[in-house]
């Protein structure tokens, strides 16, 4: 006992020593007021997180009959005592809301201590200084239509490339941060190549930009890319987790369907630069424009990627509300980035969304000629529900000429198509399918902007409704999501979430400006592409000082470029596109390459033609990532180690971990190993020493040439692994029968061994995988 005395103590010390560290912070923090306090960024926060579950706009929640999220009600007297009010402009001391929050009677403090919320003292001088300041609202900062802000005046305007610089730089002067030298050019291209095309670059590549020293090479490469077919894949690959979609229907019972050339059509959207406007017009309303092609009717699969049910025994009506509230949902988180399930069931509790307006929204995707159940696994197998459409082998040959068909197989795909009259829409009591309330008509929220007259009052209308240059939120929600894509994190982190609860832009007039400029030019998505990668911003070193680490861990002001793990699909990519192995082949039927035995027929209910997981073969096993097969009960397992989304739902930002099941993977997958094997048969047989070996086989997998000590190390491991396959030959025997690509017949066992050896170490570096 004595002996564990000391030990508690010390436990006991650091606790307390950790408690007082924090409160040290704490009261750092709290030193700052702003010389103005704004309510969209500094109150409206506060009032959000603390405030408004209880005096906000849902009004069965709400008490007391205090409205805290506008000025109207906050200004009145206060229903329970009306000699009183919430808010006296100019006069804190006189403001119910200020004396109950800087209140010790915790009779009447607010929030109440029953709660669990409390505010700082930080807070509590934020507001009473906005009071004393007049207490002013504004509307969100997401809701007003964004403007372009003349562009600042930093000092070092030499750093500057273009006009995404001048916003980046004025803030980091503000927050006295300086920015990184720009990258070495090796590090550029596998950054841009990687941003680009999903894929590392090639050694032609790498010695054709090494040696291109003109003022324009940087950007002569950038064009380049963005002229590569594998750039629509890489885009693609976002589009698809918005899209949720899989090429299984769903629920239990989770049986195939053929929804691919949908997918092959946003590759080729993408490819050819389909303005923004008509690559999502073409997929909301595709089927409703007049004249429609089979094109625009194909585009509309985005809206039937959902989950459908092929299980017996379900309520209809049930299943077809819930794939009416899926679009729903899938619109307003993809498209204009706001919570509105939230109003599913009740007034929204922090956005100015009403129940009715969420049934208003509804009211576009509800008159689907669908039903909740159309038939059932055990019966006639369907690829598609209707309404569908089917794609002959002349149509591919003629006017679909970017579906990669393979064979003579019906092809049908579930797509949009409305009933000749109007589904009554009604809503829907607490959510519920079978509690219809009162009726509603299409429509949208009057606080992002008022359904237009002008526009039919369908999905066509919806789509007009949504490029309207006034909607505040339509280009802003893509840009910021873009800039997501290229920088790792979205100007407002909450990328499907810029309602009151989302986190604040960290950069509000560059996103602004970026939006108006996006709309301005035709909703060009290569040229906003191009405009981001070709910022001086981009270029930066991802080298991190101790100094900047510690005045920006999250890097969320740009002072150097992110480092991040690139996405598991891209993972998988740069390991077959290294060792030679990746097939380029672009679209057609997802794949199904190595995965652990038993997974499907372990999760599965044992009917249905994916009961069984068949693994293919030849060609197949080498595919890119984003065609491998997605069964939604049971997602590639490779994937969904390193963050792949599962694709149940809409999906606009993957989460970043970092497990040692990924190490694991790139350890033991087979694909990996098979890929190591591979390129060292080819390093074998190369007539070089076994340093230019090294050097050769880093550039392909790191995309940089190694240092004189990387070369040293790699190369007596080489030595090291070769003694040991000589003297056990049975050891390398059993390391080369890994994957199913044939072995060369003339193969030096050990040698091909100890090279895959050193492969596989250099696909195991984190700065292989990593973005920098």
């Amino acid at each position: 006992m004595n002996k564990r005395v000391p030990l508690l103590v010390l436990i006991i010390t650091i606790i307390l020593y950790s408690i007082q560290a924090c409160n040290t912070v704490t009261e750092k923090a709290e030193v700052h007021i702003p010389d103005k306090v704004s309510y969209n960024f500094d109150i409206r926060p506060i009032l959000s997180d603390k405030c408004f579950s209880c005096h906000g706009p849902d009004g069965n929640k709400r008490e007391a009959g205090l409205r805290l999220d506008n000025e109207e009600s906050a200004y009145k007297a206060l229903k329970e005592n009306p000699g009183a009010h919430a808010l006296v402009p100019g006069k804190p001391e006189l403001s119910e809301v200020f004396l109950r929050i800087s209140t010790r009677d915790t009779t009447i403090m607010m929030p109440p201590p029953s709660s669990n919320l409390k505010l700082s003292s930080n807070e509590i001088k934020l507001i009473e200084k906005w009071i004393d300041q007049g207490a002013k609202y504004e509307t969100h900062w997401s809701f007003v239509k964004p403007k372009k802000a003349p562009l600042p005046e930093p000092e070092d305007k030499d750093w500057v490339k273009n006009e995404i610089d001048y916003f980046i730089l004025s803030k980091l002067e503000q927050k006295g941060l300086t920015p990184n030298k720009e990258a070495p050019k090796e590090y550029l291209l596998k950054r841009l190549s990687l941003d680009l095309t999903g894929l590392p670059p090639g050694l032609d590549l790498m010695d054709a930009f090494l040696a291109d020293n003109s003022p324009a090479a940087y950007e002569k490469l950038v064009d380049q890319l963005l002229k590569s077919p594998a750039y629509g894949e890489k885009m693609a690959l976002h589009w698809l987790d918005v899209a949720r979609y899989a090429d299984s229907h769903g629920f239990q019972d989770d049986s195939y369907r053929s929804q691919w050339p949908w997918r092959d059509w946003v590759i080729y959207s993408f490819n050819r630069n389909l303005p923004y406007d008509k690559f999502i017009t073409y997929q909301l309303a595709g089927d409703l424009i007049p004249n429609a092609t089979k094109e625009q009717i194909l585009a509309t699969g985005f809206n039937r990627n959902h989950k459908i049910t092929e299980e017996g025994g379900v309520v209809d009506e049930e299943y077809r509300v819930s794939y009416v509230i899926d679009r729903t949902n899938t619109f307003s988180k993809a498209l204009i980035g706001v919570t509105m399930e939230c109003a599913q069931c009740h007034d929204h509790k922090y956005d100015p969304f009403s129940q009715k307006n969420y049934y208003q929204l509804y009211s576009f995707f509800n008159n689907v000629k669908e039903v909740g159940i159309e038939s059932t696994v055990g019966g006639p197998e369907t690829y598609a529900k209707k309404p569908m459409i089917e794609i002959s082998n002349d149509e591919v040959n003629k006017i679909l000429k970017f579906i990669n068909k393979q064979d003579t197989n019906k092809l049908i795909v579930s797509v949009m198509g409305d009933r000749d009259t109007l589904r009554k829409t009604f809503i829907l009591d607490r959510g519920a399918y079978d509690a219809p309330g009162a009726e509603v008509n299409a429509g949208t929220p009057e606080s992002i902007l008022a359904f237009d007259p002008k526009f039919p009052k369908n999905r066509l209308g919806l789509a007009q409704w949504l490029f309207d240059k006034r909607n505040p939120l339509t280009s802003r929600v893509f840009v910021n999501q873009l800039w997501q894509e290229i920088f790792g994190r979205g100007i407002v982190k909450t990328s499907g979430d810029f309602g009151m609860q989302g986190e604040l832009p960290t950069h509000p007039e560059l996103l602004d400006w970026l939006a108006v400029d996006f709309m301005n030019n035709g909703w060009n998505m290569k040229r906003l592409v191009k405009q981001m990668v070709m910022s001086a911003t981009y270029r930066q070193s991802a080298v991190i000082s101790p100094d900047k680490l510690k005045a920006d861990p999250e890097n969320i002001f740009l002072s150097r470029a992110p480092r991040y793990r690139i996405k598991a699909e891209l993972v998988r990519d740069l390991v077959l596109s290294s060792s030679g192995l990746l097939v380029k082949t672009i679209g057609g039927p997802s794949v199904k390459p190595y995965q652990p035995p038993g997974l499907w027929e372990t999760a599965s209910s044992g009917r249905g033609i994916l009961r069984n997981y068949k693994q293919d073969h030849d060609q197949d096993l080498y595919r890119r990532g984003m065609y491998t097969f997605v069964k939604r009960t049971v997602p590639p397992p490779v994937m969904g180690i390193f963050d792949a989304s599962n694709r149940d739902q809409c999906e606009v930002n993957r989460l970043k971990t970092n497990t040692p099941l990924q190490a694991l993977i790139m350890m033991n997958d087979p694909t990996v190993l098979e890929a190591s094997r591979v390129l060292a048969a080819k390093l074998d047989r190369e007539p070089i020493e076994a340093k230019e070996k090294v050097i050769r086989a880093f550039r392909l997998i790191v995309c940089r040439k190694p240092s004189e000590k990387e070369i040293e190390v790699l190369t007596s491991y080489y030595s090291d692994q070769l003694n040991i396959f000589k003297k056990q030959m049975n050891r390398a025997e059993s390391l080369l029968s890994v994957g199913e690509y044939p072995l060369p017949k003339d193969l030096n066992k050990s040698s091909v061994a100890a090279w895959m050896q050193v492969i596989s170490a250099l696909y195991n570096l984190e700065e292989t995988i990593t973005k920098t």
